[in-house]
């Protein structure tokens, strides 16, 4: 067959997330296409996707990287040459004295209508009793990433969830109550974290109105520890998290709003507890992101948007 060809005005980059569509050139059947995309920084080629499908998003990428990205197609006379290459650059991070600065916004379309979103998406509360989880707009898959979120209100019987969660993760309970997603919750005087609905490090010090809420994740070393109005709270609460992509995420019911505050500078691990928790505090999950989403030798996971 004839090599394919992309179509450049409908290959897009948002944030380390990159779509790319191409079309056969001949009319001659296709039985399936491979797409390889390169490590953002000129290396090798590696297959991403196999299949019928000619559109693929590929998630978990470098921030500010360019990917080379070639596809060719297959059919039963054999394998064509390779399409020629396309460049697209990831974004919405900068490097500023070589620290990582990170963007990104709160995601109505990973919540239920009754969460509500103000303030560009980064201000949120709920109309509902029960917990309810939203997720951020960009996946962390290396790297080191902090943010925080400020506690607008909360009413009694408040207990927000702040963490992380893979993108299929349970949406409809209190962040951490599944095995793919991880937080600490809070009351008014004191907090727990959260896994796999394992509670354990209790710790003095709640929030209310005014409270900041800071998260660390450093996906290099596979842990999650946090902050309360600018100080380590407790020890680092997961360490060992497996690889993969990690949304930030929050979980709150009409008692609670939050402002979400994103591009923060990650504080230095000499600022943190040496100690590590212990119990619930390593991460086991083993599950795959989504059951289309392929498992690849690296973090890139891709998958095909057409089905």
């Amino acid at each position: 067959p004839a090599p394919p060809a992309f179509l450049i005005e409908e290959c897009i980059s948002e944030r380390n997330v990159i779509t790319l569509v191409w079309q056969p050139t001949s009319s001659i059947p296709i039985d399936r296409y491979t797409l390889e995309l390169d490590d953002g920084a000129g290396g090798t080629f590696r297959k991403v996707y196999r299949g019928v499908e000619t559109m693929c998003t590929v998630e978990g990428l470098h921030f500010r990287s360019v990917y080379r990205a070639r596809v060719k197609a297959h059919n039963q006379a054999g394998e064509s040459q390779y399409s020629e290459r396309i460049c697209l650059q990831t974004s919405d991070c900068e490097l500023i004295n070589n620290v990582t600065f990170t963007w990104f916004h709160l995601d109505i379309h990973t919540s239920v209508p009754e969460i509500l979103l103000t303030n560009g998406n980064r201000t949120v509360t709920s109309q509902l009793s029960e917990d309810r989880v939203i997720l951020g707009s960009t996946g962390l898959s290396r790297g080191v990433h902090y943010w925080e979120f400020t506690v607008d209100r909360c009413d009694p019987g408040g207990q927000p969830a702040f963490g992380i969660a893979r993108y299929d993760c349970n949406k409809e309970i209190m962040l951490g109550l599944d095995m793919k997603s991880w937080s600490i919750y809070f009351d008014y005087k004191r907090s727990w974290f959260l896994h796999n609905g394992e509670h354990f490090e209790r710790t003095d010090g709640g929030i209310h109105a005014g409270s900041v809420v800071g998260i660390r994740l450093d996906c290099n070393r596979g842990s999650l520890s946090y902050y309360l109005n600018d100080q380590p709270h407790g020890p680092i609460a997961f360490t060992n998290l497996p690889n993969g992509i990690y949304y930030p995420a929050v979980s709150l019911t009409r008692a609670i709003q939050l402002t979400l505050h994103s591009g923060l500078e990650a504080p230095s691990e000499s600022e943190e507890s040496d100690e590590d928790s212990s119990g619930g505090g390593t991460g086991t999950e083993t599950t795959s992101m989504a059951t289309t989403v392929l498992t690849l030798p690296s973090t890139l996971q891709s998958k095909g948007l057409r089905q």
